[in-house]
């Protein structure tokens, strides 16, 4: 049985992993994510180590194996499930459910996540438009591409968000940008990469480079 915080780390070198090389997490990268020490991380990734849940070496970092990666999908699916069904069912907004779920993925019940996930008709995707993984651990990627390197008067859907800060969902809310809406992009300015785009064809907003980085769109036929 492990702690939520070995759980949780597990989780997030699993994510980092999916933007790094060969799988492998830098310390930093994950102590930054995590908002602890450097020397916290290490005590820990050392801890995990131990156990055969990841393999570390210093000033190289950190990897899951077998073994670990098997626990980090399984609270994602967790976390993914719950963050759905808080939305789906409770009618939490997407930018209150983080937290939420947080707290909830580490309920060990595998037959009530797997009674949830029924009960939701086997969603594939979560409220942010990330996948959850089955219950066999099979996670179906999306052929996304980040709006920052989308093309100008291409019409694109909102599949995604990368950033599920409150913060950055509250903003979307603001501007009343929503998944599946139609993306058009209308201009991009050279000094800042700032990005003016239409929303179903009505009305426009210019996005920040960093807003766009977060938000991933797909082709619209």
């Amino acid at each position: 049985m492990l702690s939520s915080v070995e759980e949780n780390y597990l989780k997030y070198i699993f994510q980092l992993s999916e933007y790094s090389v060969n799988g492998v997490v830098k310390t930093n990268d994950l102590a930054y994510k995590l908002e602890y020490s450097a020397a916290s991380v290490t005590d820990m990734l050392k801890k995990l180590a131990d156990k055969k849940l990841v393999s570390y070496k210093k000033y190289y970092g950190v990897s899951l194996t077998k073994s670990g990666q098997q626990i980090a999908v399984h609270v994602l699916r967790k976390h993914r499930l719950w963050e759905t069904f808080l939305v789906k069912k409770l009618k939490f907004t997407w930018d209150k459910i983080h937290d939420i779920a947080e707290q909830l993925e580490h309920i060990q019940s595998d037959e009530l996540i797997d009674k949830m996930d029924e009960y939701l008709g086997y969603p594939k995707f979560d409220p942010h438009g990330d996948p959850i993984p089955n219950k066999n651990g099979t996670i179906s990627v999306p052929n996304v591409i980040c709006l920052a390197d989308a093309k100008l008067k291409k019409t694109y859907l909102l599949a995604n968000v990368n950033d599920d800060s409150a913060a950055f969902l509250k903003y979307l809310n603001k501007i009343q940008l929503q998944l599946g809406d139609k993306l058009r992009i209308l201009e991009k300015e050279e000094f800042d990469e700032t990005i003016r785009i239409a929303v179903n064809e009505k009305q426009q907003y210019v996005i920040s480079r960093e807003a766009a980085l977060n938000m991933f769109v797909k082709e619209s036929k």
